[in-house]
């Protein structure tokens, strides 16, 4: 899917920078560096895209911490909507997926 067309950086707002922070323990810089770090997969959100297109995304920090994340594409931004750990079963799909991948 491709969704980084023209991307240019992160759009925050500073309410869901603090709710990540504060219900999940997720932090603003390590949500940014999921993007950075392979694999990453990405799908569209078709549940919660009604205001606008949304998608979330299964991916690694560069310690390692699994993450899901929602976000939508504003212009040429990423603007993060909330971020969390993977759930057992999302990491173990992750996992698997990233095992398939690595042969190909």
């Amino acid at each position: 899917m491709q969704v980084f067309t023209g991307f240019k950086g992160f759009d925050w707002d500073s309410g869901n920078r603090e709710k990540n922070v504060r219900k999940h323990k997720v932090y603003w810089w390590e949500c940014e560096e999921v993007f950075f770090n392979q694999p990453l997969y990405v799908h569209k959100d078709e549940k919660h895209s009604t205001a606008e297109e949304r998608f979330y995304t299964l991916g690694r920090t560069n310690a390692s911490r699994f993450l899901f994340i929602v976000f939508t594409q504003r212009k040429n931004h990423i603007r993060i909507i909330s971020a969390r750990d993977m759930h057992k079963k999302e990491r173990t799909v992750y996992i698997e997926k990233a095992k398939k991948d690595s042969t190909i």
